[in-house]
């Protein structure tokens, strides 16, 4: 029997953005109604940042036991990896953490709450399932994002997999393809190579895990392709299904290759989830790929009281960027007609690799093409880095040279995830390099790196 409900704002998906923007709402004092087809539980908790970093941690342990020697600390006997063992212990640890998310969902009244995939049969009137209609005012969309499978691979199965398959293995297998040098393959790809798993990773381009410095990915390139290949600039020709798993042809700059691999590890990009929503049947306006027109600082579709929030709108796809998507996606459907532009934290991101991966501020490739100043430090002879054995990588901090305001900063090397953190605080609270240079430094530490970077950055803008 058909039903229909009403609400002030529906919210379609429970993810980070989605449950943001619901408790925005409710702040608010509106009725709200979140609205999910597929399973609870965050991209976040089920198949991204909580069970990817699980995988990692393992890698660490077996790198780190099979790197004690120039310590002096030497373990006798090879170092034995129970795949099995690994795999329980992700699985787990990423129920564990799902299982936090599931309390939180429960803990919203069922009455605003409904099962179901939704689509659009007017502006803001939804089809839920077969039997439900939703009259709502306003709409958030958080339908998040998903793996692209180019066509090529179609007719691996299930040997053509995405990181989310990573996460249901019960062992590790003897090889892997990684194709994608970006932060999932490059995270996963390096994890899988440390645990024992032959893996390459394969990019059609020279990118690598976001990097737009130059110098930092090149510094990344050295450190990376030195514990597995990593072949950038390379195109897979052919790939086929074989008795050893799937057979791959591909080309780089050192010719054509022929290889076997268990599986195909694809992490070659997302694409939000817009498709089977009927966003043709309200007002937006559409591309070629039905992906609506947004403004990108309030989050709603032109023409229509429809806001789009986190990876669905594929401008930041990071946990906290999709909080932040949310409550203000939910701020603004509460307040609309009176929609105003969301407050932004400095971008911040961080790849989880060794050496690990940041950015923070502006990227080099967003600097003005004048007026900057360019500070950087090596790790290979910083000295809290030797002492530890982990002196690889580079940084470089970006500065307006006429007000010495710091802009960004690009890094791979050790500790990143921290010195990021600093520098995203300093670039949102408008620092300038002599204020950073005026904060405390320990020693010996990796932030004194850091504080080389600045120095050298400081000499160019009092030059």
């Amino acid at each position: 029997m058909s039903q229909t409900r009403r609400t002030d704002v529906a919210v379609i998906g429970a993810g980070t953005a989605g449950m943001a923007a619901y408790r925005a709402v409710k702040a608010a004092g509106l009725s709200a109604l979140l609205i999910e087809g597929g399973p609870y539980g965050t991209t976040c908790a089920r198949v991204g940042c909580m069970p990817s970093k699980l995988l990692i941690a393992a890698a660490e342990a077996a790198h780190h036991a099979r790197h004690t020697a120039p310590f002096g600390v030497h373990v006798d006997g090879p170092i034995r990896i129970d795949g099995h063992q690994v795999m329980e212990r992700v699985k787990s640890e990423r129920d564990r953490f799902v299982g936090f998310v599931l309390d939180s969902v429960n803990g919203i009244p069922t009455s605003d709450r409904l099962r179901g995939y939704a689509r659009f049969i007017g502006n803001t009137q939804l089809q839920v399932g077969d039997n439900t209609v939703v009259e709502a005012s306003r709409v958030v969309i958080a339908t998040g994002s998903s793996a692209v499978v180019p066509d090529m691979y179609a007719g691996l199965g299930d040997r053509a997999i995405i990181n989310d398959d990573v996460f249901a293995w019960d062992t590790l297998p003897d090889s892997v393809l990684v194709v994608g040098p970006g932060v999932i393959g490059l995270e996963l790809g390096q994890a899988l190579a440390r645990l024992g798993v032959r893996v390459t990773v394969l990019g059609r381009s020279d990118g690598l895990a976001g990097i737009s410095d130059p110098a930092v990915r090149g510094s990344a390139f050295q450190a990376f392709s030195a514990e597995f290949p990593l072949c950038l600039n390379a195109e897979v020709s052919s790939v086929e299904r074989s008795d050893q798993g799937v057979r791959v042809q591909y080309r780089d700059r050192r010719g054509q290759h022929t290889e076997h691999y268990d599986y195909v590890l694809l992490a070659v990009g997302r694409r939000p989830n817009v498709a089977g929503l009927g966003l043709e049947n309200t007002l937006a306006e559409l591309d070629d790929r039905g992906m609506p027109a947004f403004n990108r600082q309030t989050l709603q579709l032109d023409g229509v009281p429809v806001f789009l929030a986190g990876d669905v709108n594929a401008q930041w796809p990071l946990l906290h960027e999709a909080a932040d998507d949310g409550r203000i996606a939910g701020q603004n459907a509460a307040a609309y007609p009176a929609v105003s532009a969301g407050t932004r934290r400095a971008p911040l991101s961080v790849v989880f690799t060794d050496p690990q991966v940041m950015h923070a501020g502006l990227r080099f490739n967003q600097l003005p093409d004048r007026g900057v100043v360019i500070g950087e430090v090596d790790f290979a002879d910083q000295g809290r880095s030797r002492v530890m054995l982990k002196n690889r990588g580079l940084l470089r901090v970006y500065a307006e040279q006429q007000t010495g305001r710091f802009l960004g900063a690009e890094m791979v090397g050790p500790a990143a995830e921290h010195l990021g953190h600093l520098l995203s605080w300093a670039c949102q609270q408008g620092m300038t390099i002599s204020q950073m240079l005026d904060m405390p430094f320990y020693h010996p530490v990796i932030e004194e790196g850091l504080r080389t970077a600045l120095r050298d950055a400081n000499r160019q803008i009092s030059a």
